[in-house]
């Protein structure tokens, strides 16, 4: 391999570059995606995603999907359903049916017999504080819980009577035999089995006990035959136990590698943080546009090509870091650009009269639908006397370099004609209602042999056949770029009061009176946006994905 390979790669190919090297699982590869069907998925989830899914196929091997449903009280088939739909979504397929940790509960539970039978677990009836208090903490050495001498058949004896259901909740757990005097604290005997009558998503009332995480996510990597357990930074600690759990079980030998989690500014990715917006009612549900949900992300607009091109340039690194939102958003505007259709709708629409057009005529103009794409098409715009141009793109009192409409001065309107202001009408609030034009016959759009070359181009719509519509715009859902940063305060009080502004008098080009959810256009001169799942006959909401430019203007740091 040449030097230029060998720094190309990330750390994780490397690993696995080395083990098809020297022959390691006689080359197979075989990564898994292990998600708790307690939530939706988050931008983080999307990073483990990429990393497992693309890994396993840049070596030809393949990934499993593996449900973490080891706690009853938390889990539901509804996010099972979401969190396939998200994956299915970004572009990937797992390997053969998706697995669940229940599949292995028997198994799981002749492993912890396993243990126990050879004085490596014991069962303990001290109480949670009594137990968090014998681990001491880093500085200072654990103590051995009173009943850690315990025989082996005393054991097995209690252990079979948790699983039988002759105990309360919390009365007792199953613990393992490991070293209360490690620095590591998860070392110190951590809890296999804890005892939770609970009815289970999958397996009914069937079990109640059930295996810790610690326990379970190793050995099921295991029965898997797992070859490349990568899983974020934050389990890092853990490594130590999943490797002793597996050493002293003698089973397959399956390797946890950890990578940094993905950190994006202005989003957070704390399952308990994001339960509590949709609870409060702060967003609509966890597919809310303003969530760092997957579906949220969906549910806005960000294409998911968008999604696994922005993992792909954060890139995989050892240590934690934060990336720039700007990013996220530059990979959405770049696909969108190619892909998203053009339509022009107006936000805040005033009356513009062209007063030298005919009354009783209406042309159709012709506009393509994506200039980045000629397959696209083109579609059919009516145009008339009477239209409509957004109230901000006029000025009464204009500065020189005010390239909109301002009265004596000229205008493009795009596809169509140069317009001439001539006047306006206001209201006794002084507001204005009506602009009035002249425009230039010889100035249509591929045809202009006017002469005339306005510097400004505005969009606009027909007022005969403008269809309303509701618009959704979006800011930031925080005010500041990590909300969870300062310990001291609830990262609500950084909630964005202003998140979410509607428009509920837009008007929208016909051509956009049949949209279906999920269609993405760009908003000639407003930005991306994306129709939205409330829309019904009749009524067409729109969310918006994401401005044409960068308002942050910031450089992209990797």
């Amino acid at each position: 391999m040449s030097e230029d390979k060998k720094e190309s790669l990330n750390f994780i190919e490397q690993i696995i570059e080395d083990d098809l090297k020297s022959g390691k699982n006689n080359g197979r590869i075989l990564t898994r995606f292990p998600p708790e069907p307690n939530g939706y998925l988050h931008i983080g989830h999307a990073k483990a995603i990429c990393i497992n899914f693309e890994t396993a196929k840049k070596y030809g091997g393949k990934t499993n999907l593996r449900f973490d449903d080891t706690n009853p009280t938390t889990e539901e088939t509804e996010y099972v359903d979401s969190i396939q739909n998200d994956i299915r979504w970004l572009g990937y397929e797992w390997n053969g049916d998706a697995v669940y940790a229940s599949d292995y509960f028997g198994q799981l539970y002749e492993f912890a017999v396993s243990l126990i039978k050879k004085g490596l677990a014991y069962v303990d009836d001290s109480t949670p504080e009594e137990i968090a208090t014998m681990k001491g903490s880093p500085s200072v050495p654990g103590q051995d819980s009173p009943y850690k001498s315990r025989t082996i058949e005393e054991n097995l004896t209690l252990f079979e009577q948790m699983k039988n259901g002759e105990f309360a909740d919390g009365s007792r757990v199953l613990r393992a035999n490991i070293d209360m005097t490690s620095p590591n604290m998860l070392m110190r005997d951590p809890i296999i089995y804890r005892i939770k009558k609970e009815h289970h998503h999958r397996t009914g009332d069937q079990w109640c006990i059930y295996p810790m995480y610690d326990f379970a996510h190793g050995q099921s990597d295991s029965i898997e035959h797992i070859t490349h357990s990568l899983c974020s930074l934050e389990f890092i600690h853990h490594r130590p136990v999943y490797d002793w759990f597996i050493e002293k079980l003698g089973i397959f030998p399956s390797k946890q590698t950890e990578f940094a989690r993905m950190n994006v500014e202005y989003m957070i990715t704390s399952k308990r943080k994001l339960l509590k917006l949709v609870n409060d009612n702060y967003v609509i549900g966890w597919d809310d546009p303003r969530m760092p949900t997957i579906s949220g992300m969906r549910r806005r607009g960000y294409p998911a090509a968008a999604i696994r091109n922005f993992c792909d340039k954060a890139g995989v690194a050892k240590r934690e870091n934060t990336i720039e939102i700007s990013l996220l958003e530059a990979c959405v505007r770049e696909e969108l650009n190619k892909t998203a259709l053009r339509a022009m709708v107006v936000l805040d629409p005033v009356k513009v009269v062209i007063t030298n057009y005919p009354e009783d005529k209406t042309e159709i103009l012709h506009a393509e639908n994506n200039p980045e794409d000629p397959s696209a098409g083109s579609r059919d715009l009516h145009f008339g006397r009477t239209i409509y141009i957004e109230r901000e793109d006029f000025m009464e009192q204009a500065p020189p370099k005010y390239f909109r409409m301002t009265i004596g001065a000229d205008v493009r309107l795009k596809h169509a004609y140069i317009l001439h202001c001539t006047g306006i009408d206001k209201n006794q609030d002084g507001e204005i209602t009506t602009i009035y034009t002249t425009y230039y016959s010889d100035s249509k759009s591929g045809e202009d042999v006017s002469g005339i070359k306005p510097k400004g181009t505005l969009h606009w719509v027909d007022a005969d056949n403008a269809v309303p519509c509701e618009v959704r715009m979006y800011d930031r859902l925080f005010t500041v770029a990590d909300p969870t940063a300062d310990d001291s305060k609830d990262f609500l009080e950084f909630y964005n009061q202003d998140s979410l502004k509607v428009i509920k008098n837009a008007l929208m080009e016909t051509s956009l009176s049949e949209s279906k959810p999920g269609t993405q256009y760009q908003f000639l001169r407003q930005g991306y946006f994306c129709t939205d799942v409330d829309s019904a006959e009749g009524k067409i909401v729109f969310n918006q994905t994401v401005g044409l430019k960068d308002s942050f203007s910031k450089e992209v740091k990797k």
